[in-house]
Parts: structure tokens; sequence; C-alpha cells
């Protein structure tokens, strides 16, 4: 019988789970999700390989549920910092700042890119769970509308074209260089969303 780990079944089941998405993430790191297998998880994470199947059903799935759960524990950080500041503004600066520092693994691995290798069905839960961080967004820019420091518009589709500036866009690793490239990301988006601030250049 498997050594259980933690101290219950539940428990031992969360550190598995917490150890193929360590193991997922880190070879995601190293080499294209297309290219590793179900047995190269189940090694790196030192589990068997039948635990893997315990748990998930195929390596897509396994990537569904590594996505989900970091999707979700992002999004519950992000509302929690947000949740300390009243102004739409300043939320909306924290927002891009958040947004700037993330550098998930599934955006970011070496190989093709998860669309190309990735079922059409993946590809729409995955998309789905970029709503869960959509929402947040959406929630300051209806603030800042509601106290007129955003003018009214479709957020239908401005959510979705900030968002997509925010991901879409590589920033120098670190430095000066980074903290300017940074500040001109947020300015952009104040102003894209009608901010009523003076924006530097």
């Amino acid at each position: 019988m498997p050594k259980i780990i933690g101290a219950s079944l539940h428990e031992h089941r969360e550190q598995t789970r917490r150890r193929l998405f360590d193991a997922l993430a880190t070879l995601m790191n190293e080499r294209g999700f297309d290219v590793i297998t179900l047995a190269d998880i189940a090694a790196a994470a030192g589990v068997g390989r039948t635990a893997v199947y315990n748990h998930f059903s195929d390596k897509e799935s396994l990537l569904l549920g590594f996505i989900t759960h970091e999707t979700d524990e992002y999004a519950a950080r992000l509302q929690a910092s947000l949740d300390d500041i009243d102004d739409p503004v300043e939320q909306l600066r924290a927002y891009v700042r958040a947004q700037a520092s993330l550098t998930s693994v599934y955006h970011v691995a070496p190989g093709p890119e998860l669309r190309t290798v990735l079922s059409r069905g993946a590809q729409r839960r995955i998309r789905e769970h970029v709503g869960v961080v959509e929402q947040v967004l959406r929630r300051i820019l209806d603030a800042g509308i509601a106290s007129g420091a955003f003018p009214q518009q479709d957020l239908a589709t401005t959510v979705p074209l900030v968002n997509a500036c925010l991901t879409g866009r590589g920033l120098p690793d670190d430095g000066a260089d980074r903290e300017h490239a940074i500040e001109q990301t947020e300015a952009f988006v104040l102003r894209a969303v009608g901010a009523r601030v003076p924006v530097t250049a």
C-alpha cells in the first residue's frame, strides 16, 4: 500500500496534487508541455505513476488542474491586496503592477504554444480561467465609473483589451528599466480607461 503523505487522507491528496503541480511547473520551465510525459511528472513529484491517475485522467487534465489552482490562488491574493485600497485609480495601478509581476509557467513554457498542443475543449477551459482575473479588473473599473474616476464605457470591450495589453507584453527582467516599463504601462492603461489623473512621461 502506498505511503500516506500528511495526517489524513484529505491532506495526503492535497499534498500529492501540490507535488504534481510543482513537478509540472518545474518541467515546463525546462521543456515544452508537448514532450513531457506523465511518467516524467510522477518521477519529478516523487510519486508512483499510478498515483497520478488517482487525481488526473491524463496530462491535459493535470495541466487544467494546475492552471485552475494557480489562477484561483493568484486571484485571491490579488483581491486581498486590493481590499485595503479605496481609490479605484490606485486599485488599477496595483492591478497593473500585479499583472506585470505575474510569470505563470503556462504562459512562458518553452516549446510550442499551449494552444497548439491542447484540445479545443481544454483551450476553452483555459480561457474561462482568464475570466476569474478579468472579474477583478471589472470590479475596479465598475467602482471607478461609479465614482466618476473613469468615464462610462463598455467594459465587455475594455476589460479584455486591458488584459491583452498586460499579458501580451514582455518586460525587462529587473532594475530601473523594468520599473520604467511598468510605470509606462500604468500610464498607458490609465489613459486607455480615461482616468482623470495627470500622467507623467
